[in-house]
């Protein structure tokens, strides 16, 4: 399986007036490289180009203009970009890498104090350009030319379109890099330091579920620990939460009918090909294969049991061919779908590669489940591969996302994206596939959370949104605050106040049939009466059709 490194829609356009920021890239390549390499190339997926240089610098340019135009700033952001040689080799390669310029902290517009941010945020926070010059720095690999040494002769493909064939496609990644520049990152290092002592805004909505905490509030013992607590990390934001259910689908697992003596539900590990499993799911006996070479159960000879694969669920062992070969001959044996069984211990593992002619769902057990399911064979095991919608792939039993702890860390990845298990597959994940492209999913909403943006409606297309504006001023706010909101037609509304772990605070209950502008004014007081304390909390306006959430800010 290839993986490649990046070291490091539910997408709601927010195309308003004076809301888009303007995102410059800085050429940085020497002549007749980079973005000045001369080559010829004919325009291609929408790319007008007709170098290669003048096509990588339209990709980057339309990257630019994409994140340009749902984050709002007044100040330009300045990208210095280039193209050099960096590691790639037959199976891997880094693609490219971006980060901030510098990071800063207790400016003016600052929302948490003693916290770093990254610049082109806090320029935006700001109104003002705090730190003149170039604000993220962005380093691609050339190496992807098509020569045979790298990946194959893999090259990248410089189209807008998504057809990137066998190639890598450009834009998603400039897209992933530009995220991780712009603040999808944090600054603690593989030791569990802060810079200089300090937070920075990311980390802290880095959640660890095993120590019930967020980083900023661990020491650099518990946070070195919580970065290869593999499973267990979590992003703390309130809009990613609350996006989640409408970007995230359901987790497949195997459902056991026969015998009682297996466990009722087993996780399962999604492949790259086949098939999707719905909620209805494939329901059949479970067969295992035998090639009658060396290892028999393998499946990468062709099988000597067809007949009775043909019409059941074909298990396969993990071997030494690609998982698509044995996915292929179990499908020409008649299998309805497959299961593959991980040689090694751990978890169901993810199925790489790519074959449009396995059309069965293909799926992964852990090795300890599949020793249990090939114990009871010989008495007859039946099973229901299905999804289960209530379970979201990538995120924890509360629907918080999970962020990607490995172990061993991985320099350059770890914490700094989504998980892997995520599904359907996310922009700032690690790894890249050919499933991405112009789509930044979850990130806007994590980049609201970071305070980009004051609120992201939630789930509804632009056409069918009737909650016109909700804003609230002075924000930040002491001791009071008016919340400020605009419906058409007239619709049931409900006002509420939550902190930033989704706790209600303040409820100001259901208003009906509400057309118009109306004001509520909220006094920093939770529904006892009590004043709560200085911080972030957000204002929810809620419809029959929709919800809208903004960031509020109390300081006293």
């Amino acid at each position: 399986m290839r993986r490649l490194l990046l070291a490091t829609l539910l997408v709601v356009l927010m195309a308003q007036a004076g809301i888009a920021s303007t995102i410059l890239i800085i050429n940085n390549d020497g002549a007749n490289e980079g973005f000045n390499d001369p080559t010829p190339a004919a325009p291609v997926g929408g790319n007008p180009g007709t170098t290669v240089g003048a096509q990588r610098l339209n990709v980057f340019q339309h990257a630019a203009n994409i994140w340009g135009g749902l984050l709002p700033s007044t100040i330009t952001i300045r990208v210095a970009a280039q193209f050099n040689a960096l590691t790639c080799t037959s199976t891997s390669a880094v693609l490219g890498s971006a980060g901030p310029v510098t990071v800063v902290r207790d400016f003016p517009g600052a929302e948490v104090p003693g916290t770093w941010y990254h610049i082109a945020l806090a320029n935006k926070l700001s109104a003002s350009d705090l730190s003149p010059g170039n604000d993220i720095n962005a380093t691609f690999n050339s190496s992807l030319n098509g020569s045979a040494g790298c990946l194959g002769g893999t090259g990248w493909y410089y189209g807008f379109d998504g057809n990137e064939g066998s190639n890598i496609e450009l834009l998603p990644v400039v897209l992933h890099e530009l995220g991780h520049g712009l603040g999808f990152s944090t600054l603690v290092g593989s030791n569990g330091g802060q810079l200089q002592g300090a937070p920075d805004l990311y980390e802290t909505f880095i959640r660890d579920n095993t120590q019930n905490k967020t980083w900023d509030q661990l020491t650099a013992q518990q946070r070195a620990t919580s970065a290869v607590n593999t499973g267990n990390v979590v992003w703390n934001g309130f809009f990613v939460g609350a996006h989640a259910p409408f970007t995230l689908g359901g987790t497949p697992k195997l459902y056991t009918n026969s015998p009682a003596s297996l466990p009722d539900v087993m996780a399962l590990g999604r492949a790259s090909f086949g098939a999707a499993i719905d909620e209805t799911g494939v329901t059949g006996n479970v067969v295992l294969v035998n090639d009658g070479t060396g290892t028999t159960s393998d499946g990468c000879e062709p099988l000597i049991n067809g007949g009775a694969i043909s019409g059941n669920i074909a298990l396969i062992d993990r071997g030494t061919c690609a998982f698509t070969l044995k996915a292929l001959a179990a499908q020409n044996a008649g299998a309805i779908a497959v299961i593959i069984a991980n040689n090694v211990a751990g978890p169901a593992n993810e199925l790489g590669g790519s074959d449009p002619s396995v059309v069965i769902p293909v799926v992964s057990v852990s090795q300890s489940d599949g020793n249990l399911i090939k114990a009871e064979l010989g008495g007859g095991v039946n099973v229901t591969l299905a999804l289960d919608p209530d379970d979201l792939a990538g995120a924890d039993a509360n629907g918080r996302v999970q962020l990607y702890a490995p172990n061993p860390y991985e320099s350059g990845s770890s914490i700094s994206h989504w998980d892997t298990p995520a599904f359907p597959d996310l922009l700032m994940e690690p790894f890249i596939n050919d499933a991405l492209s112009s789509d930044v999913d979850l990130t806007l909403a994590a980049f609201t959370d970071l305070g980009w943006l004051d609120n992201l409606p939630t789930g509804v297309p632009p056409g069918r949104r009737n909650v016109v504006a909700l804003s609230n001023y002075p924000n930040p706010f002491n001791p009071l605050t008016t919340i400020r909101y605009e419906v058409s037609p007239a619709q049931d509304v409900t006002l509420s106040i939550y902190d930033v772990n989704g706790g209600l605070v303040r409820s100001f209950g259901r208003a009906a049939k509400v057309q118009g502008v109306r004001e509520t004014q909220w006094d920093g007081r939770d529904n006892r009466g009590v004043a709560v304390a200085s911080g972030v909390y957000y204002a929810r306006l809620s419809t029959p059709q929709q919800t809208l959430t903004r960031k509020i800010v109390l300081l006293k």
